[in-house]
């Protein structure tokens, strides 16, 4: 366990090896999951806010689904979350050309109409982020099947998750914590 900033980090974020593939994942973690991806509650806002934009890149069947139950809503288990279609795709994805689901939010953001990419749960996947007592914890928690191509080509490139989610981590966690994670794992690496 590495420890920054009073956030309990997995190792296996150092250890393991992770570069998606969505040629051939085809952005099924938009897809397959237990819910709606979590929210943090300063992200309740922005999803208000950037809503009305990213409508237009919407299906007609999530529109509907955000007007019955809302821009996001409660789980049981995750707290507050972004809508999903029956259990499925979150109502914030569609596909592209080549069949590859993407978050909407993330296409209005380059193309400059928000300045808020997408929520920070699907920004760091496949970490996670859990509770240690009073404090966060960053799990590396990817999908068996889903990612094992993401997990190959991690490995073959030799990439750590933590580089390959450096953007993410820093915008949660800033610079210098991102920086003192990567003089930890060097370090490892070393030994």
């Amino acid at each position: 366990m590495i420890i920054i900033d009073n956030v309990y980090i997995s190792e296996e974020l150092v250890k393991e090896k992770f570069v998606c593939a969505l040629d051939k994942c085809k952005g099924g973690c938009c897809v397959d999951g237990d819910a709606g991806a979590p929210l943090n509650h300063d992200e309740l806002e922005k999803i208000e806010e950037v809503y009305p934009i990213v409508k237009k890149y919407l299906t007609q069947e999530a529109i509907a689904e955000i007007e019955r139950v809302g821009v996001y809503k409660r789980d049981e288990e995750f707290d507050m979350v972004t809508p999903d279609i029956g259990g499925g795709v979150c109502v914030y994805a569609y596909t592209d050309e080549n069949a590859v689901v993407k978050c909407a939010i993330e296409k209005a953001y380059y193309a400059g109409e928000v300045t808020w990419k997408k929520p920070i749960s699907c920004h760091l996947f496949p970490i996670r982020i859990g509770k240690k007592g009073i404090f966060e914890s960053l799990n590396y928690e990817p999908r068996q099947d889903l990612c094992a191509p993401a997990c190959a080509n991690g490995s073959a490139l030799n990439v750590p998750v933590y580089q390959f989610l450096k953007e993410p981590i820093i915008r949660k966690y800033g610079e210098d914590f991102y920086d003192a994670l990567d003089h930890i794992a060097r370090e490892k690496m070393d030994r």
